[in-house]
């Protein structure tokens, strides 16, 4: 189930980013129980890191506590669950894009071409892992969230961790250069201060990803 331990000492972060991979690629599948001494005798570690990353993990909804029995990896969600996560972005993305269009500074403007840049990287590696993946979907939305300066809507958005979700049903399967050029489009409006652009590329986006990801989740599951 775990890769080899590294020879360093594993950090809690270690252990969390570990079971998170894990669980995203589905090395421990969905429903699946997770016991705390197994994993800390496999990765040579105490159960405490283990429990706090399985804590860490309950509140990203990738795990769930059974009363008296321990953890379990959550179920993929459904597809109605999948539509919400989808038209809840639609109402709060494209209009944070357009906002940020019109706040962004030259700060601001440098920290989206470097992500811009981590995407198209992350999209050249043969064997780019989900951390990359991820890793670059959520901070380039979150970024864009913060741009806008609604912290208010950007930690409630943070919250539905959508990215960890839709990834974990599409891992690796519906993430590529397309993506990367969506998030091109957007960016390049934003930093063009063109904010009916930025709103209309980011409702674009979101409505392609959704297309991808529901189209992906019917050829896993069978379910239309």
């Amino acid at each position: 189930m775990m890769s080899p331990m590294p020879a360093r000492t594993m950090l809690a972060d270690d252990v969390y980013e570990l079971l998170r991979s894990v669980i995203m690629d589905s090395s421990i599948p969905p429903g699946a129980r997770v016991n705390i001494e197994d994993v800390a005798r496999q990765l040579g570690v105490s159960p405490t890191p283990v429990r706090e990353s399985l804590a860490r993990l309950e509140s990203a909804g990738l795990v769930d506590k059974v009363p008296l029995r321990g953890y379990r990896t959550t179920h993929l969600l459904d597809r109605d669950e999948l539509t919400e996560l989808y038209e809840l972005r639609l109402l709060i993305e494209p209009n944070a894009a357009a906002q940020a269009a019109r706040r962004i500074t030259a700060v601001d403007a440098a920290q989206l071409r470097q992500e811009i840049s981590a995407g198209r990287r992350a999209t050249e590696e043969p064997t780019a892992s989900y951390q990359e993946l991820s890793g670059h979907d959520e901070r380039l939305h979150d970024l864009i969230l913060e741009i806008a300066g609604n912290e208010t809507i950007r930690q409630a958005y943070a919250r539905t961790h959508c990215h960890l979700h839709t990834l974990r049903l599409a891992f690796a399967g519906t993430f590529g250069p397309h993506t990367v050029n969506e998030h091109d489009a957007v960016s390049e409006a934003i930093l063009a201060h063109d904010a009916p652009g930025a709103e209309e590329s980011m409702r674009q986006h979101i409505e392609a990803t959704s297309l991808r990801v529901l189209g992906h989740f019917s050829t896993v599951t069978g379910v239309r």
